[in-house]
């Protein structure tokens, strides 16, 4: 749910030229004022005219964003999040496939909600991959389930330094005929990538 707006930011009495995004969990703030704020530790969410106001730990701030603007960013900053489970499709009727360890706390959980956790019959695959060796058994394993449709999750490690990155994924997957749909931050360390065989393949 990426927003963003150039905006005048006021600020303990002060105006600044920023870029307000919305990048959950964080408010972001570049410019004049460089802030990331937790959306969840933000108060007093209002929109007040064509400005958004709120506080973050006792510092008051508003933003001049329009007032079509202020009334969906007061909406998006006060809705909850979707679970972890929704954001990949899992359900109580999803069964789900799992390739690789289930080695973080909120996949677990997001796991957790799923009708059941099978091999053969699934309708959604999770595959936990940590290096192009990983990514490349996982396309193996499911070959047959992706040639059939079946949606996969690839779960890899969040941010540089790591043996395998978006790119490769993205390369890797594509050239086996199926298609990146979603993209989802699975947790602090790990993101992920969903793909699915194009209708023409």
């Amino acid at each position: 749910m990426g927003r963003d707006s150039e905006c005048t930011c006021e600020h303990n009495g002060k105006q600044a030229a920023v870029k307000a995004l919305i990048e959950p969990p964080d408010l972001i703030l570049r410019g004049e004022i460089r802030r990331k704020l937790s959306i969840s530790s933000l108060k007093q969410i209002r929109a007040d005219g064509n400005k958004l106001s709120f506080t973050f730990e006792g510092e008051r701030f508003s933003l001049a964003l329009g007032s079509a603007l202020a009334l969906k960013w007061v909406k998006a900053l006060t809705t909850p999040p979707p679970s972890l489970a929704k954001k990949l499709g899992i359900s109580g009727d999803t069964a789900v496939r799992m390739i690789g360890p289930i080695d973080d706390q909120d996949l677990k959980h997001a796991l957790s909600a799923a009708g059941s956790i099978q091999d053969k019959k699934a309708d959604l695959i999770l595959a936990r991959v940590d290096s192009p060796a990983d990514l490349a058994h996982a396309l193996r394993a499911s070959a047959a389930q992706l040639a059939a449709r079946v949606p996969i999750w690839f779960i890899y490690p969040k941010g540089k330094g790591h043996a395998l990155n978006e790119s490769d994924v993205r390369s890797t997957a594509l050239a086996t005929g199926i298609v990146d749909t979603k993209v989802a931050s699975v947790s602090p360390t790990l993101t992920g990538l969903r793909f699915v065989r194009r209708r023409d393949v």
